[in-house]
């Protein structure tokens, strides 16, 4: 199989990765944090080692790292932690349904009121259209870092600025651009990141996270065990206590760390390049076959992560992704949880079908895919 949706999920793993898991579920299956014998006390100290890695690429301290199955999650536990009743939340016009499911339900129960930022290729109209919807109790902006559907940039760094200038919040969805794009939270003004592992930290499924700021009130939606404070009827005030109620995914987090590990020693940027020249070398390729239609300019260093989105002619994205999945390749068509970005590109009625190449993408790989593409004219 050839496999270009690794938007969805990473794969193959490195084998750093294979190996780190098999160490977890041999030496570090024991509740971190929750005993005294030293076995107990070697995973949480293999845990907290994982908070401290994401701690350094991401800009933030190792205790505000809290730990989740997925980035919709962390994302839900972010939102609905940091808003109170009344409030106003603005969310870009490209957010997957992790944020925008969220922020509606909050929405319909009559809790908040929220708007939604056009994008714009021009980053500066990016974000004067989020800086006119602020309000007097606008109290978060919650934005992707890179859409999942068109592989489009947002200029967070900018955005981050104007939200500290207006004193409102900034949570940043690095579901696409986490190892592949770097962020640091405190440069860029944020005060939340939410990702998977399982994406580009190729992680195992069933990972992700939130990083915090500095001193950070946030409410609960999910209280229990946390092995501290037990004879307090209260949850926790401290992070990452106070959102990791519950047994953690000791072996997930142990890969999510392995793949950071290969990425510190592959490099983030070395890992970028290949994968920008890949998706530039699709892009080429598909421009030039007669009924396919693209929806970005060319991918560009900075302001596109390594996916694309594509249809042809008349056939439906499902009808053009089980044809290229009859050839052994596999992509992913539909809506991808983003009806608010194919509403703003025009897609909503098609879906699209997506590529995006990883690591361990192969040019041989991305010329069988433009070559059975242009079979689809025959």
């Amino acid at each position: 199989m050839i496999y270009f949706d690794n938007g969805a999920t990473t794969y193959p793993k490195p084998e750093i990765v294979f190996r780190q898991t098999v160490n977890g579920f041999k030496n570090y299956c024991f509740n971190s944090g929750r005993g005294g014998y030293s076995a107990s006390i070697s995973a949480s100290e293999k845990i907290y080692n994982v908070r401290k890695k994401i701690g350094l690429m991401f800009g933030a301290e190792p205790q505000n790292i809290v730990f989740t199955k997925n980035c919709t999650e962390a994302l839900n536990i972010t939102i609905k932690g940091l808003v109170k009743k009344g409030d106003h939340i603005i969310i870009s016009s490209l957010e997957h349904n992790a944020v925008f499911r969220p922020v509606y339900a909050l929405h319909s129960a009559g809790y908040i009121d929220f708007d939604i930022a056009d994008f714009s290729f021009d980053e500066d109209e990016t974000v004067a259209n989020f800086e006119r919807l602020i309000r007097r109790n606008t109290s978060l902006i919650v934005c992707m870092h890179s859409s999942n559907v068109f592989g489009v940039v947002f200029p967070i760094k900018k955005i981050g600025e104007m939200a500290k200038r207006h004193n409102v919040r900034f949570v940043v969805d690095c579901a696409q651009s986490a190892g592949i794009l770097p962020v640091n939270m405190k440069e860029y003004n944020i005060d939340a990141i939410c990702a998977p592992g399982h994406k580009s930290l190729y992680g195992a499924m069933g990972t992700g996270f939130a990083a915090f700021a500095d001193n950070m009130d946030i409410s609960t939606i999910i209280e229990g065990g946390t092995g501290s404070e037990s004879l307090n009827p209260k949850q926790p005030l401290s992070l990452p206590d106070r959102l990791e109620s519950g047994t953690l995914n000791n072996v997930g987090i142990i890969s999510l760390g392995a793949g950071i590990d290969f990425i510190n020693r592959r490099g983030m940027d070395n890992i970028y390049n290949h994968e920008l020249l890949l998706i530039d070398y699709i892009y080429r390729g598909l421009k030039k076959i007669p009924n396919v239609k693209l929806y970005c300019p060319k991918p560009e260093k900075n302001k596109s992560t390594p996916l694309l989105s594509f249809n042809f002619k008349d056939y439906s994205s499902e009808k053009a992704a089980a044809y290229l999945a009859q050839n052994n390749i596999a992509v992913r068509a539909g809506l991808h949880c983003a009806p608010l970005a194919h509403k703003h590109f025009g897609t909503v009625d098609t879906g699209t079908v997506r590529i995006c190449p990883s690591v361990f993408t192969t040019k041989k790989d991305c010329e069988i895919l433009i070559n059975t593409i242009k079979k689809l004219n025959k």
